[in-house]
């Protein structure tokens, strides 16, 4: 956001978040190259939504991924052929992978062979305290960190007996048993995650484990819906969290293509001035003033404007109302009249356009500014 900085104007100034927002000092981890925790900078995952032992599918879903910004992938593992394939995948690819792992620790043995860059599971589902050894040591003989991910759907009985429901306290309880196992191996290359399909629990859950370990968090609400649903409730539930410092890597996890996932998790991140990745795209809701097809306008300007890695603002207006404040001050605007369009550049109008010239005009401009 553009600070304000008229002596004339009203004294507000707007915050910088990477220094209003406190976040909690943990421990620092790496995935691959990336760096988790310790100060740096948040980090977008998401994961493959393929059948694993489909090679080819998983590649080029992972390398679309990699083109709008993801940092890590989390790919399934459910069985030996899908291990086979993971080491093919991870030939292929260059982002770091994850081999998401449950019950059968030989699955993770064959992961960390096959170059699995880290591991998720839940030491205590995947076998016995040796199986579990085993497991451990391999992962520290090759400094690959391992995320305890604990999910409100899959608690231990034990813990739903007790607290007759998978509360917050059972979560933390659950976390804070599977963090003791690799603590007793001497093993600390921890992340962990709390994970409920409503924000309240997770929020809850991750407070209350703030302050007893100091391994970076993976954050996120599970199971959160459809795009416009999930979205909504990933945006309320992580904006939370981020505002409590509490997140060191996030996953917006939606029933829908994970590209979504990555693109939302941006949006989430430089709403509060956390990170930024491509154009902030400013429109209008459109009302009856506006004498356009707009609302294909955006779609398709977005559709073509979705690989720009710049920050830049870029407002698209539908009528000569609030359209030209706008427009002026982004660094490229577009206010809508009459089957018409004004471009604006840096405050000042530049070019009119048929409404038929919109789209391809105004993409143009824009990419001229990326220097594409």
């Amino acid at each position: 956001m553009k600070k304000i900085d008229n002596p004339n104007s009203c004294n507000f100034q707007y915050p910088n978040a990477e220094t209003s927002i406190k976040r909690r000092k943990t421990r620092q981890i790496k995935i691959g190259e990336v760096a988790i925790g310790g100060g740096a900078p948040i980090v977008v995952q998401s994961m493959t939504k393929t059948d694993t032992k489909d090679i080819e599918l998983t590649t080029a879903q992972i390398k679309r991924l990699e083109k709008i910004g993801c940092e890590v992938v989390r790919i399934a593992v459910p069985d030996n052929e899908a291990a086979e394939a993971f080491g093919e995948i991870k030939k292929r690819v260059s982002l770091p992978l994850v081999a998401d792992i449950h019950f059968d620790y030989r699955l993770a043995l064959a992961s960390l062979e096959k170059g699995a860059d880290a591991l998720r599971i839940n030491p205590g589902n995947i076998g016995s305290k040796e199986k579990v050894r085993e497991v451990v040591q391999a992962a520290k003989d090759r400094a690959v960190p391992i995320r305890i991910g604990v999910n409100s759907g899959s608690l231990e009985k034990g813990l739903l007996r007790k607290y007759g429901e998978a509360c917050p306290e059972a979560m933390v309880e659950s976390a804070l048993k599977h963090v003791k196992i690799l603590e007793d191996m001497d093993f600390h290359h921890i992340k962990v995650s709390l994970k409920a399909s409503d924000v309240i629990r997770t929020v809850e859950a991750y407070k209350l484990l703030a302050d007893k370990v100091d391994y970076p968090f993976h954050a996120g609400i599970t199971e959160s819906g459809s795009l416009i649903p999930g979205s909504v409730k990933s945006s309320v539930g992580l904006a939370l969290l981020l505002n409590l410092g509490l997140v060191d890597t996030l996953r917006v996890s939606l029933t829908a293509p994970p590209e979504e996932e990555v693109r939302v998790g941006y949006l989430i991140l430089s709403s509060l001035g956390l990170r930024s990745r491509g154009l902030n795209i400013i429109s209008c809701p459109v009302c009856g003033r506006c004498e356009v097809d707009f609302i294909k306008i955006v779609a398709e300007v977005e559709k073509h404007l979705s690989s720009i890695k710049s920050t830049f603002d870029v407002a698209i207006m539908g009528c000569m109302v609030n359209g030209p404040g706008e427009a002026k001050e982004a660094d490229i605007g577009l206010a809508c009249g009459r089957g018409k369009g004004v471009m604006f550049k840096k405050g000042k109008a530049f070019r009119s356009l048929k409404e038929r010239e919109i789209i391809p005009e105004f993409v143009k401009e824009v990419k001229k500014l990326e220097g594409i």
